[in-house]
């Protein structure tokens, strides 16, 4: 019974950890194009992002990563599944935490902007940002379908769906970069 409860909190944190990090990019895109503005507009907007960045970053999708971290290797321990990690029916498994290390370096890779535009640095443009925010989108859908399919096999569709998962979202953004450049005019 106790595994459940721990299960059912992982997946609670799993859930805030990735509203971190889905708006917090969005976050970045609005601090970036406040640069358009004029000076004072820019600097009212740069301080209240400022604020909302820093709380949705630090009381919310720090702790939930962390959290998530913990309860997700309690869970594993709690489970039995590290003697059979390495075998061939877990092989899904396996992939699954390959994909949660990346995750956990994406999210690294959002402090590490995060720290840059708090100091007035802006290295991507809010179009960049729009693609890298898809990133947390893609690992969302491949974790999901690893852990409900557990299947190996199923690697192959699950990587060409991936890529065309990623096709249409590039296609989206541009398409969404188009109708908001023609609704400017």
């Amino acid at each position: 019974m106790a595994y459940l409860y721990l299960k059912a909190i992982h997946i609670i944190f799993v859930v805030t950890w990735f509203a971190g990090l889905f708006y917090m990019p969005r976050l970045f895109i609005y601090n970036v194009e406040a640069n358009d503005k004029p000076a004072d507009v820019r600097t009212a907007l740069r301080s209240q992002f400022a604020i909302m960045m820093k709380r949705l970053w630090y009381g919310i999708t720090w702790p939930s990563a962390i959290i998530t971290l913990v309860m997700g290797l309690w869970v594993l321990i709690k489970s039995g599944w590290i003697p059979v990690l390495f075998k061939p029916a877990m092989f899904w498994l396996l992939l699954k935490l390959i994909l949660v290390v990346l995750l956990y370096l994406y999210h690294y890779s959002l402090q590490v902007i995060l720290n840059q535009q708090l100091k007035g640095n802006f290295k991507y443009s809010s179009n960049q940002l729009r693609m890298y925010n898809e990133v947390a989108t893609i690992f969302l859908i491949a974790i999901v379908i690893l852990v409900v399919v557990k299947q190996a096999v199923s690697l192959f569709w699950g990587i060409v769906g991936t890529i065309a998962l990623v096709g249409l979202l590039l296609i989206a953004i541009k398409i969404y970069k188009k109708v908001r450049s023609s609704s400017v005019k």
